[in-house]
């Protein structure tokens, strides 16, 4: 990065690479900044979410903490441990906000697993998965 002026607020990088990000398949971008090794990532990503099954249910998460069906959490490949997450279902405009609290395996096709009851919230119970775009909202 050559860079020159901080006219896009972050000090060192010049704009215009800041058009050369790679985008990866799910939509997240990420950007090394500089020799400073600063990773910046947007938030938003797209794709299907599955739900866990109630087998897990008390179960230890990767987090340490229990899983619970009835709870607003979810299951990511890359984002921190209570990272909150606004998921939304594609087909239905239904929200909700769950927090990271579980790492999905690293081929899991999946974006998200959420609980059960992030499932109902968004409506894809019956059909065990749907397709959803993520925001990090914290």
């Amino acid at each position: 990065m050559r860079g020159r002026g901080p006219s896009n607020g972050i000090k060192g990088v010049d704009p215009q690479d800041l058009g050369r990000i790679s985008r990866r398949r799910a939509g997240v971008f990420l950007v090394v900044l500089g020799m400073a090794g600063i990773a910046v990532a947007q938030t938003a990503e797209e794709g299907v979410a599955n739900f866990y099954n109630d087998n897990f249910q008390g179960k230890k998460t990767a987090s340490g903490e229990p899983y619970d069906k009835n709870g607003l959490t979810a299951a990511h490949k890359k984002l921190a441990y209570g990272t909150k997450v606004k998921v939304t279902n594609v087909a239905n405009g239904k929200s909700v906000v769950v927090t990271v609290n579980d790492r999905l395996g690293a081929s899991s096709p999946a974006v998200l697993d959420v609980t059960r009851r992030a499932a109902e919230e968004l409506d894809f119970v019956k059909a065990g998965k749907a397709k959803v775009k993520l925001e990090v909202v914290k």
